[in-house]
């Protein structure tokens, strides 16, 4: 393997563009990003919304409970709140602020039916254009492939922000991810100077940890990870690593799609991957008492290789996101285990071959259990790459390694499951 004198800036570089901090789910917390730029050009006066999104956003912003909003769930609620007194310069901590008194104006202004939402039908699976209307006066503000990347602002006609990207390339306005393989990922997991790795991961263990611990604490959704952790303690399920990761990574998504407003730090634009990609990883280092350096390698593993993964599917498709993450955590338990680079392949391989049919119908409650069954088959897979047993060539979409593998499922993702993507969002909205 060939290691070039600036790649390690590059994935450094690549690693603070992808883990952020954020509360709620980026979808809806995108649009009320939008709303609070567009707002911010009118001076804070609003009167009339209309929120422009592709089907992608539509699909993961309609059925999500809002932070700070008191239970409420979907895109107006969210334009509104962005609008009337979201921070744009807080970017996706952007509501965070809002309070119950807030809220008490943002249901009257919701009263008067003056949100409108539109589909956009283009090529993008990830855009917003919000128009804000006020005092005779019209602002709007794009959003195209990342959440927050602005590619143009309008007021009254006058462009006052033009910054356009490679519409068909939803990678052309980040750092070049084709530098990303599992091998040198591997390769600076084990060989990068701690202390460039620390703060970011030292964020995601507390911010990502503490939701966690709500999710088991407290009633949210179907609080899947609540009920295996019951079942633990019942005698029901075995009290072993499994079944804990799983329990304690599902809470997480449980308190988060049901509204919690603690924030967490998020991996390729998304939360639950974040949450997906650490807690398992974090559970397992506290449980086994490994000390903080090798946790941290461990999370770089985890995270670096969901982003490699996800590079290839897509910001947002049919393809569910965490299944990316829990291949990642899957090759992360064998790499913590002391495997080969070989075996941490084999673990990935093994993972994706595994649960790369699960689909995205959106943002919900019901994503907790999904990635409670990632969590699963991460351990499946990795268990099987420790004892030599690799998914083969002959295997459905296995390639020939793990990098070709990877290519394929972005290939299933990206062409295979568009009319899938079509199809979900026709049932999410029908009558």
């Amino acid at each position: 393997m060939t290691i070039k004198s600036n790649e390690e800036a590059l994935f450094l570089k690549i690693m603070e563009e992808e883990i952020v901090p954020a509360e709620g789910c980026t979808e809806p917390i995108a649009i009320a990003y939008a709303a609070a730029l567009a707002t911010k050009y009118l001076n804070n006066t609003v009167e009339k919304i209309t929120v422009n999104v592709s089907g992608n956003i539509l699909k993961n912003a309609m059925s999500v409970v809002v932070p700070n909003s008191g239970g409420k769930v979907g895109i107006k609620v969210a334009a509104a709140m962005g609008a009337l007194y979201g921070n744009a310069e807080a970017d996706l901590m952007v509501i965070s602020d809002i309070t119950s008194q807030n809220m008490e104006n943002v249901n009257l202004f919701l009263d008067k039916n003056n949100v409108e939402i539109k589909v956009v039908e283009n090529a993008m699976a990830l855009y917003i254009l919000m128009e804000v209307e006020g005092n005779d006066q019209k602002a709007s503000v794009e959003i195209k492939h990342t959440h927050t990347n602005v590619t143009k602002v309008i007021k009254n006609e006058e462009v006052i922000i033009d910054q356009p990207c490679n519409d068909s390339d939803f990678n052309s306005t980040l750092t070049d991810r084709s530098i990303l393989s599992v091998e040198k990922i591997f390769h600076y997991a084990n060989t990068i100077s701690i202390e460039k790795i620390t703060p970011i991961f030292k964020k995601v263990v507390t911010y990502n940890q503490r939701i966690a611990q709500e999710g088991l604490n407290q009633k949210y959704g179907v609080n899947i990870g609540a009920a295996i952790q019951k079942n633990i303690d019942r005698g029901m399920y075995g009290d072993d690593q499994r079944n804990r990761s799983a329990s304690f990574t599902a809470a997480g998504s449980d308190a988060r799609m049901g509204g919690s407003a603690m924030p967490v730090m998020t991996t390729s634009g998304s939360g639950n991957q974040g949450m997906t990609a650490s807690l398992p990883i974090i559970k397992y280092c506290l449980d086994q008492n490994l000390p903080e350096e090798k946790m941290y390698r461990a999370l770089f593993m985890s995270h670096l290789t969901t982003v490699h993964v996800k590079t290839n599917v897509g910001r947002l498709s049919a393809y569910c996101g965490a299944m990316t993450a829990s291949a990642a955590v899957s090759g992360t338990l064998v790499f913590l285990e002391g495997g080969t680079v070989e075996a941490i392949q084999n673990a990935i391989t093994n993972t994706l071959g595994n649960v790369s049919g699960v689909i995205c119908d959106g943002a919900k409650a019901s994503c907790a259990t999904k990635i409670a069954s990632g969590i699963y088959s991460a351990f499946d897979g990795a268990m099987l790459a420790q004892m030599g047993s690799v998914l083969s060539s002959d295997d459905g979409i296995i390639g020939d390694g793990v990098e070709d593998t990877i290519q394929n499922v972005g290939t299933l993702a990206q062409e295979g499951m568009k009319s899938t993507d079509k199809t979900i969002l026709e049932i999410m909205t029908k009558e």
